[in-house]
Formats: structure tokens, C-alpha cells, sequence
């Protein structure tokens, strides 16, 4: 376990990260912060995908090689919470834990480096802008076509996220599906502006918007199976200019998240379907576009046999059987080889708040497990105990037929 004063300097960092969060593609100080403290034990790379960095640690011989992500970027929305380490900069806050994934894996590093694998290569990717509005651009999509990771191979891609539904102490590890697919979309309703008195001149964008997001959210409703694990919203809508006109325009932006393909693209037809026959009813035109459609987080099956058998030695282990319909852009890095994306258990025994909540906070006591977790996953896939997990995975019926699921 973690030297006592490793979690109070692990803690001190935290909190320095959670005072001062910075939004996508501006974690200017948040990497410099970063930079500083790795870069006595390590080759660091700053700008990387135009604000993360990438610090890379050699073992003393070659043989496998690890990459660790920590995402960077803080969530639009104010902090609530009466602490010291509160938010100093308003509208911005670690309301996802992206500041405990940063820490986690900052102290991975400086263990390894404190005590050098004997074989293999790590390398940290601090990524940024994994928090994305419609039709923004993937910090880990930015990452992937960097000069710094592109073309490059690893045996393992690990990473972890804050998980509110786990006490601290404990980490989960997903049999499969980590992560939900994700596909945003926006509708634009376009009408034809009158006066309010004389609404049959017109016609109202606000009126068929309206009706649509009724319809959609019955259309998806039914058109969904029972086992069908799919999450459906509005999330914005806008429109008018006037309390006293037929509104010319209106716009909404949701998203549709799933996890079986077959499911995703039925919906995706459905949805589009609804808004361009409804427009049409009611003699609007339409723009509809889809944006921001990100993949399923799989697990490989192999790094799940790995976890398995290595995390009991130094964490609980949360044996997760519900996939969760949140999304995230981990998703995107395992072109760049097997991955796992386990869950960090934040929350004692006060409680705590929903994650992308200005109150979100957690139990610090989850910076030590996170750090033991990570590190003892990371020298087992550099001292070749994957290649045995992957063996034990094929002659394990449950996780072959994980591995023909993803």
C-alpha cells in the first residue's frame, strides 16, 4: 500500500488540481503543473494534442509496453462545495474526477520511477478535452493523430474513472462493455417569422421543435426491446426572438447512447426519421445533423483476466455486471492496442454527489487505491503475466464469449 506521506503529497496535488480547473483545450496550467513534477523522472513531452503532455519511463531492459491515460480537462459548471479546495475559477470544476485521474496517475509514475521496472516501457498520456459539446472536436482523437502516439503499438492501455457507486476502497472491473456508445445530434427547425396576431402567415419553428421532442422521446420508447440498454435526451433547446412572433428558427441538441450496434443504428434511423417526417407535417423545413459519435469502451478480455487475478493483492474488487450508458473517449485509444477502463470507487461513508454535479467530491482515501491498482496492473503486463491472463481468459467459457462479444 501507499507510504503515508506518498498519500499526503498525492492529496496536496489533488487538491491543487481541483482549485484550479481548467476547460478543454485551455489546461495550460494544469499541464505545467504536471510537467514540473515529471520531469525529473521522466522524458516529458509538452503540447501534446495542443495542451497535454506525454512523459515516458524506460525499464532497464526492453519488453512490453504500457500506456497509462489520465484525461485533464475540468466540466462547465460552477462549484458549490464549502471546501479549501474549491473551484477558484468560476463556471469550471473537476465535477468528473478528471483531477483524481491525473493524481492516480502521476503517482503511478513516481512509484515506477522509485523503483524502475526491470523490463518494458511506460508511457503517460495526460490527455486533454475529454469533455465534449456538440460538435467539438475528441482530445483523444487530437492525441491519436499527435506525431507523439501516432503508428505507435502497445501491449496494454490502461486507464481508470472516478465511480460514485463504489465505496472507497474498491475498484470495479466491467466483464466487457466499459463505457456506452455515444451519438449526439442536433435538430434545426426551420419556420417562416409572422406577427403573433396573424400566426397563419407563418409558420412556427417552436411549435414543430416542441412536438418533435414529444414524438422522439415516445418514437425511441417503442422502438426500443426490453433488454435494449439505451439512454435517450433533449439537452438544450432554443429558439424565437420574440414573445410576440411566430418563431423563424429553433434548434435542439440530445444524444442517443447504446450498447449493442444492431440497437444504435436502428435507433439513429428512428430519430432521424421522426424529426424530417414531422418538419414535413408541419411545412418546416429541417437541418439534422449527427455529431460527436463515439464508440463502446471495451474491455479486452485478457486485461480483464489480468485484473482479475492481480488487483485482489492490493484492492477490493467490484465484479461489474450492469455496463453503464455514461460515454467517454478512452474509447477512441484502443487503436492503439488491448485495453481496460476499471472504476475507481471514490465515496465514503457520508456519500456523496452524482458525478457532473458542482457538489461532486470524493473520499481522497481512493487516491492510494487507485495508485496500488494501476501500478500493480501496469508491472504485471511488464513483468509478462498478460500472456498467462489471456491463456486463463480462452479456457474460461465467461470470458470467451466476452471476447467473441467485442
Amino acid at each position: 500500500m501507499q507510504a503515508h506521506e506518498d498519500v499526503d503529497d498525492l492529496v496536496r496535488l489533488r487538491r491543487q488540481l481541483h482549485r484550479n480547473p481548467e476547460l478543454r483545450f485551455t489546461e495550460r496550467q494544469t499541464g505545467a503543473l504536471l510537467a514540473g513534477r515529471l520531469d525529473s523522472i521522466a522524458r516529458v513531452r509538452t503540447g501534446v494534442a495542443r495542451t497535454g503532455l506525454v512523459a515516458e519511463i524506460e525499464g532497464r531492459e526492453p519488453g512490453p509496453s504500457v500506456l497509462l491515460r489520465a484525461d485533464m480537462d475540468a466540466y462547465p459548471v460552477q462549484d458549490v462545495k464549502e471546501v479549501p479546495w474549491a473551484s477558484a475559477n468560476p463556471g469550471a470544476c473537476h465535477a468528473c474526477g478528471h483531477d483524481v485521474h491525473m493524481t492516480v496517475v502521476a503517482g503511478v509514475a513516481a512509484r515506477l520511477a522509485a523503483d524502475p521496472p526491470a523490463r518494458g516501457s511506460v508511457t503517460l498520456l495526460f490527455q486533454p478535452a475529454e469533455e465534449i459539446p456538440f460538435g467539438e472536436a475528441s482530445g483523444a482523437a487530437a492525441a491519436l493523430d499527435d506525431q507523439t502516439l501516432r503508428g505507435r503499438r502497445f501491449d496494454a492501455v490502461l486507464g481508470l474513472h472516478c465511480w460514485p457507486d463504489l465505496p472507497v476502497g474498491t475498484v470495479g472491473v466491467d466483464r466487457d462493455t466499459a463505457m456506452a456508445a455515444k451519438d449526439a445530434f442536433r435538430i434545426e427547425v426551420l419556420g417562416r417569422a409572422a406577427h403573433a396576431a396573424t400566426p397563419a402567415a407563418g409558420r412556427d419553428a417552436i411549435l414543430g421543435l416542441s412536438t418533435t421532442v414529444n414524438l422522439l422521446h415516445a418514437g425511441v420508447a417503442r422502438s426500443r426491446n426490453p433488454h435494449d440498454l439505451v439512454a435517450f435526451n433533449i439537452g438544450t433547446i432554443a429558439g424565437g426572438a420574440s414573445q410576440s412572433q411566430v418563431a423563424e428558427r429553433a434548434e435542439a441538441t440530445g444524444t442517443l447512447r447504446t450498447h449493442d450496434a444492431a440497437t444504435r443504428s436502428r435507433l439513429k434511423e428512428v430519430i432521424e426519421r421522426i424529426a424530417r417526417h414531422q418538419a414535413a407535417a408541419l411545412d418546416l423545413g429541417i437541418r439534422f445533423t449527427w455529431a460527436n459519435e463515439m464508440p463502446a469502451v471495451r474491455n479486452a478480455a485478457s486485461l480483464v483476466a489480468l485484473a482479475r487475478a492481480e488487483l485482489p493483492g492490493v484492492v477490493e474488487v467490484a465484479d461489474l455486471t450492469e455496463p453503464p450508458l455514461t460515454t467517454d473517449d478512452f474509447a477512441l485509444l484502443a487503436a492503439l492496442g488491448p485495453s481496460l477502463y476499471v472504476k475507481l470507487g471514490v465515496t465514503g461513508e457520508r456519500g456523496g454527489a452524482p458525478l457532473h454535479s458542482g457538489e461532486f467530491d470524493v473520499d481522497e482515501r481512493c487516491l492510494g487505491a487507485g495508485v496500488a491498482a494501476l501500478e500493480r496492473l501496469t508491472r504485471a503486463v511488464l513483468d509478462g503475466r498478460l500472456a498467462k491472463a489471456a491463456g486463463s481468459a480462452l479456457g474460461d467459457p465467461a470470458a470467451a464469449v466476452e471476447t467473441v462479444a467485442a
